[in-house]
Order: C-alpha cells, then sequence, then structure tokens
C-alpha cells in the first residue's frame, strides 16, 4: 500500500504510542526521525506539524533549542474516537442489529466544519445514498463519534435514526449504490498483499507505524457490511490475522526504540 501520507503516519504514531500512554511532550526531532524511517523527508514532517498545530491538533513550545510537540484536547479526543476499533478484535464486524440514517444541514461558509463531519462519518461507515441522506450498517454510536465536533456543530445540524428493512423494500440495490463492494475487497488484498512479506527498515517503530497507518487506511474503506452482503471468501478475516500477527512481532522492539527515541537528553548531546 503506497502513498502513505505524512499526516496518516504522523497520526497513526501519535494514536499508538502518545495518546493515553505517553505524557511528556515530544521532540520535533524524534517526529522527524520516525518519519524519515518511513521514507518521509524532513520538510514534509515539519509543514505537517504546522499544518497540525494551525488547526489546533497539536500544541507547540521551546525549551531551549527543541521544539516541542503535545496533543491538545480536541487531538486527544479525535485519536481516542478510533482507538476501539484499532485495536479491537472484531473491525470489521457491524456495531449491532439494522442500519443508522444521517442527515445534516452545515451552511455553505462552514465547508471545513462540513469536511470533518463528512469524514467523521465516513469513518463509522456511512456513505451518502441520494440526496443528504447518509447510511450505515448497525447502531451507530453517533453521540461518541460526533463528540470532537460537539462544540462546532449549530444545534439541530445533524438527524439521526435507526431503522431496520421492512419486507418487500429490500436494502440491497442502494447497498450497492452507496458501496463499491470489489473496491472494498481490492483494499483489503493490497493490504494482504503489502505486509504478507512486507519491505524492510531499518527501524521497527517505522514499521510498526506504517503497519498501523494502512491498517487505519483499511478500516476507513470497509464499512462493516453485514456478511450477506459480502462477495464469497471475503479477506478480512485474513487481513485482521496479518495484522495482528505483525503487530505481535513488532511490538516488544518497537516499544524499546520508542523508549530510546523520546528519552530526556543528555546535556552533552545536546550540544
Amino acid at each position: 500500500m503506497s502513498g502513505r501520507q505524512p499526516k496518516q503516519l504522523l497520526l497513526a504514531f501519535l494514536g499508538e504510542y502518545v495518546v493515553d500512554a505517553h505524557d511528556e511532550p515530544i521532540r520535533a526531532s524524534a517526529l522527524i526521525t520516525v518519519l524519515e524511517g518511513a521514507g518521509i523527508a524532513p520538510p514534509a514532517t515539519r509543514a505537517t506539524l504546522d499544518r497540525l498545530v494551525q488547526s489546533d491538533f497539536l500544541d507547540r513550545e521551546r525549551s531551549g533549542r527543541e521544539i516541542l510537540f503535545s496533543l491538545t484536547g480536541h487531538g486527544t479526543a479525535v485519536l481516542r474516537e478510533a482507538t476501539d476499533r484499532v485495536r479491537g478484535p472484531h473491525p470489521f464486524d457491524a456495531p449491532g442489529e439494522g442500519w443508522t440514517l444521517v442527515t445534516f444541514s452545515i451552511p455553505e461558509e462552514q465547508r471545513q466544519l462540513r469536511h470533518r463531519l463528512r469524514a467523521a462519518l465516513t469513518w463509522d461507515g456511512f456513505a451518502p445514498i441520494r440526496d443528504g441522506l447518509w447510511l450505515a450498517p448497525g447502531e451507530v454510536d453517533l453521540d461518541a463519534s460526533l463528540a470532537p465536533l460537539r462544540g462546532d456543530l449549530p444545534t439541530g445540524a445533524v438527524t439521526a435514526f435507526h431503522a431496520r428493512e421492512l419486507p418487500g423494500f429490500s436494502i440491497a440495490e442502494s447497498v450497492r449504490a452507496a458501496w463499491d463492494i470489489a473496491a472494498i475487497r481490492e483494499a483489503h488484498e493490497s493490504f494482504i498483499r503489502e505486509w504478507r512479506t512486507p519491505q524492510a527498515v531499518t527501524s521497527v517503530l517505522a514499521r510498526r507505524v506504517m503497519l498501523v497507518t494502512d491498517w487505519l487506511a483499511l478500516l476507513r474503506a470497509d464499512p462493516r457490511l453485514p456478511a450477506a452482503f459480502m462477495e464469497s471468501n471475503w479477506p478480512a478475516g485474513d487481513s485482521y490475522a496479518l495484522y495482528h500477527r505483525v503487530r505481535t512481532e513488532t511490538e516488544a522492539a518497537a516499544a524499546a526504540e520508542f523508549a530510546s527515541l523520546v528519552a530526556p537528553r543528555t546535556k552533552a548531546a545536546r550540544v
């Protein structure tokens, strides 16, 4: 799976090693080192860090000659929202029965908010089916999903319902119109090809971050549709088994590398 972007890699790193796990600010040099191991040049990492500060995802401070970054409350909330599915044992199972329907109305001048809302809905498996109506399998916990946006959403901007399919009104056609089943399969198969025999990298920590980045991309691509709508020999189980194996194989060495990377520097090392 090529085309990993600096922002995706940084979010994977922060979600895996920082949120609820590491309380101290992270040196810019440490972040640059991790992303260099994943093939990202330092200028691209610095520019991405700047954008994350501007979007209130990260705080920046200076300590002597070092630039330090830490998660804001907003950044922490966004990363926590993804944690359960990223680390859970059933990431491709719909959350309950039936379907969740959502409509929303955001003023045209609030395009950034509309983009953030659509991104949140997509992460939860929603897709638009017609005229501003979005559909997701299962009983989506929208209250938790939209918590990071709650302070920005106008009152009454989002309306949601839980529904079930009625006899004589098949939802299959709407599902096929909303989601490209073949593309979801290809996303799984691409992940499996990449990580069955992954390209060797010097840094185990960078490899782990690349793995989580690709896993997040796969979770966004797969909306957790019920098995009845999937093709035969669906590869989701193979994707999960492979992810779990590589994650386990890299855990100890990556954790040790992270600890060394963020350890306080001696005075001599700073000179």
